[in-house]
């Protein structure tokens, strides 16, 4: 038997939460394909708010629903994180089951443009007051460049402190390998 590698553990975890007609997060849309993930779990009457700062992001998120027919389920939205309170109002009648962040920069993108602390966790802190109980917030942290080191020290610390009779907090990670690999950062609310 072999351990699933972060992002698989992540969606299982997410499948296993998510029902039809939800409303989720995607934090850092991408190229979409966490995006159509959430997208395909949500059904026809769900909703995913998918947020990313660069409109190559945006663009190539849009083809990639549109070929998959998931459009309609998707909110793409060319705004940071940090501001997902002002869009989930729009969707209060769906419950907020689930968030998604792949935490760096855009694979085969501007690498200067990275996710940061700050936005990262006032999303972190929006999320948990409104996600749903058993809901849950999944961030893949990518950590192997300067500012991604930043972010997880600073991402690990504020979730590390969250209040245990509210959330239950974990971390998934592979410790015998270089090059600083990704690690799953699960948040469950209570």
């Amino acid at each position: 038997m072999t351990l699933d590698r972060v992002m698989t553990f992540a969606k299982k975890l997410l499948t296993e939460r998510v029902i039809s007609g939800d409303c989720v997060v995607d934090g850092t849309m991408g190229n979409g394909h966490d995006t159509a993930f959430l997208a395909g779990l949500v059904g026809d009457n769900g909703k995913v708010l998918a947020f990313d700062v660069q409109n190559q992001a945006v663009e190539n998120t849009t083809t990639r629903l549109k070929e998959l027919g998931l459009l309609e389920r998707v909110n793409c939205i060319l705004d940071g994180h940090e501001n997902v309170a002002t869009y989930l109002s729009a969707y209060e009648e769906k419950p907020l089951r689930a968030a998604m962040f792949n935490l760096g920069y855009l694979p085969g993108g501007d690498k200067s443009i990275v996710t940061t602390p700050d936005t990262t966790i006032t999303a972190i802190n929006v999320l948990c007051k409104k996600i749903e109980r058993k809901g849950i917030i999944a961030l893949i942290v990518y950590h192997g460049h300067e500012e991604g080191k930043i972010e997880r020290d600073a991402v690990v610390s504020h979730v590390s402190q969250l209040n245990q009779k509210e959330f239950d907090v974990a971390k998934y990670e592979f410790i015998n390998q270089v090059n600083d690999p990704p690690f799953l950062l699960l948040i469950s609310k209570k």
